[in-house]
C-alpha cells in the first residue's frame, strides 16, 4: 500500500487519525491543508513528513501564475518555511524541504514552468529513494533477528509513515516473510495509540502474529525474558548516536540493556543529523495537553482543568543502542565515526556491513546468514534468547494470529 501520492498537484495521503476503523485517502490542496494535516497527525512519521514536505513545496510552486522563475522560488521558499515549523524534532521534514529548495536555487532554468517541473521531479525522487531505503534497511537488519523469537517494537514505523515498507516495521516484515517465524509485541504508544491503532493494523494486514501491550508493561516483559529483540524507528539521530524517538523509547532501551538483549534503531541516513552533536541539542516538541487528558479527543480521563505534560519524544543515549541500521549499512559504537561515514558517503567503507543478503530482491534465509546472526550477539543475549523461547512465547504468538516528468502531467 502506498500511503503518500501526488495527483495533478494534490498530495494524497491516508488519514492516520481514522485508523483502524476507517481507511480513507484525503487530498491536501494547499499549504494550509498540509500544515493542518501534519499538525493533527493525519500524516506523521519522519520519512513521511519529509516526502509530504517536499511535495508541499512543489505544490506551492505549481500554484504560482507568473513569467518569472524568481516568483516560483519565492513561493516555494515561503511554503517551505511554514512547513518546517510544524514539527521541529523530525529532521527529515526540514532536510527534504531544503533539498528541493536547494535544487531550485542552483538551477539555471529560466523558464518558470520548467523550474516547477524540476521541483516536482526532485520531490518524486525523494519518495522513490525512501522506498528503496526501506527495502535496504530491512535487508541489513535481517541478521539481527533470531528464528522463532519475540520482537518488541514501539509506535508505528511501517508503510503508513514511509515511501516503502517501513523502517523498523519493514525490517520485521522482511524477517517474517523470510520464514523466521517471529512474533511481535506492539506497545500501545500513549497518548495517541499509534502502536495499538496503526502498527497492529499493519501487522494484521500482513498476517504477522502480534499482540498489543500497555506501554508500562513492556519493560517488565523484557525483564522476564519474553522478548529477544527491541527494534524501533527514529525521528532524529545526533552525531554521537543519541536517538530522538517517540516518547517511551528510552525505558525500553534501559530494559533491554538490563536484560542483555539488542536494542536496535532502524532509520534512513536522512534521519541522521550531523549538525547536532548530541541529543541535548535536538529540539523537543511538546504537544497539546488534551491528548493526555482525553482519549483520542473523546473520552475524558482527568478532571476538567487538570494540567498535563505531553512531551512527544524522548532521547535514548547512544550508550544504550546496540546498532543503528540504515540503507547504507549498520553503524555501531563509536557512532560519531560510523554514522559520519554512513551519512556522507554512498559506500560505508570500513563501517561494519550487514552480512544479510542484500542483493536478492526477495527475502531469503540460508545457513550462512543464520550463523552470522548468531555470531553477532553476545553470549548473554544468546542465553536470554534461548531462555525466553518458551511455550509462553509460543502461546503469545498463537493468540495474536487471530488474525501522479511534471505537475499536472503526472
Amino acid at each position: 500500500m502506498r500511503a503518500i501520492g501526488w495527483d495533478g498537484g494534490d498530495i494524497v495521503v491516508v488519514d492516520q487519525t481514522l485508523l483502524p476503523a476507517e481507511q480513507t485517502f484525503i487530498r491536501l490542496r494547499s499549504t494550509a491543508e498540509v500544515i493542518e494535516a501534519i499538525g493533527r497527525l493525519r500524516v506523521r512519521g519522519a520519512p513521511a513528513l519529509g516526502i509530504v514536505g517536499a511535495y508541499g513545496v512543489a505544490q506551492a510552486a505549481l500554484a504560482v501564475v507568473t513569467d518569472h522563475p524568481k516568483e516560483v522560488l519565492r513561493a516555494a521558499e515561503e511554503a517551505g518555511e511554514a512547513l518546517k515549523a510544524t514539527r521541529p524534532t523530525a529532521v527529515n521534514l526540514a532536510w527534504a524541504i531544503e533539498r528541493v529548495l536547494g535544487k531550485a536555487r542552483v538551477s539555471r532554468v529560466r523558464n518558470p514552468e520548467k523550474l516547477v517541473d524540476l521541483i516536482i521531479e526532485e520531490a518524486h525522487q525523494i519518495r522513490l529513494e525512501d522506498e528503496e531505503a526501506c527495502a535496504s534497511i530491512a535487508k541489513h537488519a535481517h541478521e539481527l533477528f533470531e528464528p522463532h523469537s519475540v520482537v518488541l517494537t514501539h509506535c508505528n514505523t511501517g508503510s503508513l509513515v514511509t515511501g516503502g515498507i517501513g523502517t523498523a516495521l519493514g525490517a520485521i516484515r522482511y524477517a517474517f516473510e523470510s520464514g523466521l517465524g517471529i512474533a511481535v509485541l506492539v506497545t500501545e504508544t500513549r497518548p495517541l495509540l499509534q502502536g495499538a491503532r496503526l502498527t497492529a493494523w499493519e501487522l494484521e494486514r500482513l498476517k504477522i502474529p502480534h499482540a498489543v501491550v500497555v506501554d508500562a508493561a513492556a519493560p517488565s516483559l523484557i525483564a522476564r525474558g519474553e522478548v529477544q529483540l527491541v527494534i524501533v524507528g527514529a525521528d532524529r539521530i545526533a552525531a554521537n548516536g543519541d536517538v530522538a524517538n517517540k516518547i517511551g523509547t528510552y525505558p525500553l532501551a534501559l530494559a533491554a540493556r538490563e536484560a542483555g538483549i539488542p536494542f536496535v534503531v532502524a532509520a534512513p541516513t536522512s534521519t541522521v543529523d550531523l549538525t547536532v552533536a548530541s541529543g541535548s541539542e535536538i529540539p523537543m516538541e511538546e504537544r497539546d495537553a488534551a491528548e493526555v487528558t482525553l482519549i483520542l479527543g473523546a473520552v475524558r480521563t482527568s478532571p476538567a482543568g487538570t494540567r498535563a505534560l505531553n512531551p512527544a519524544f524522548d532521547i535514548t543515549p547512544a550508550a544504550l543502542v546496540t546498532a543503528i541500521v540504515t540503507e547504507r549499512g549498520t553503524a555501531r559504537a563509536p557512532f560519531k565515526r560510523s554514522l559520519g561515514r554512513l551519512r556522507n558517503v554512498s559506500a560505508p567503507g570500513d563501517v561494519r556491513e550487514s552480512t544479510a543478503q542484500v542483493v536478492s530482491p526477495s527475502p531469503s534465509r540460508n545457513g550462512k546468514a543464520s550463523r552470522s546472526s548468531k555470531a553477532s550477539r553476545s553470549s548473554k543475549a544468546s542465553r536470554s534468547s534461548k531462555a525466553s523461547r518458551s511455550s509462553k512465547a509460543s502461546r503469545s504468538s498463537k493468540a495474536s494470529r487471530s488474525s501522479k516528468s511534471s505537475r499536472s502531467r503526472r
